[in-house]
């Protein structure tokens, strides 16, 4: 067989190929998605602190500025906290702090400094 003869069949087989397909996806009717969007099912319910939310989420960085983003952020924390935090007990009072103020429970502490342990030197470990 002939390598013209052979590239014309491959040729002709491809653009058969292509127009067959074509055809099928154009003849295919449009059909509804099998599973509703995210975006959709939030836009049903209407949730002034959600809007609120999106709003803010828009501003990106100059949202940490807007006083009213910042209320709505606090608001939306209290919303998901409150249901567990009725769970939970409720922490003692902190016994105040060197200057006598409560200590922050998130700041760094300080490492605690065990004086009975006997002081070695690092060099003497190496040696061993």
């Amino acid at each position: 067989m002939d390598g013209k003869l052979l590239a014309r069949i491959g040729a002709i087989g491809f653009v058969t190929f292509a127009i067959t397909a074509t055809a099928i996806e154009l003849s295919r009717k449009d059909e509804p998605p099998l599973y509703r969007s995210v975006a959709a099912a939030a836009e049903t319910g209407v949730d002034p602190l959600k809007a609120e939310l999106r709003r803010c989420q828009q501003f990106g960085e100059a949202g940490t500025r807007d006083p009213a983003c910042l209320q709505a952020w606090a608001d939306n924390r209290d919303r998901f906290l409150k249901s567990s935090q009725a769970l939970q007990p409720q922490p003692a009072p902190q016994a105040p702090g060197p200057q006598g103020q409560p200590q922050n429970p998130l700041a760094p502490r300080a490492p605690a400094v065990n004086e009975t342990a006997p002081a070695t030197d690092s060099h003497t470990n190496e040696a061993r």
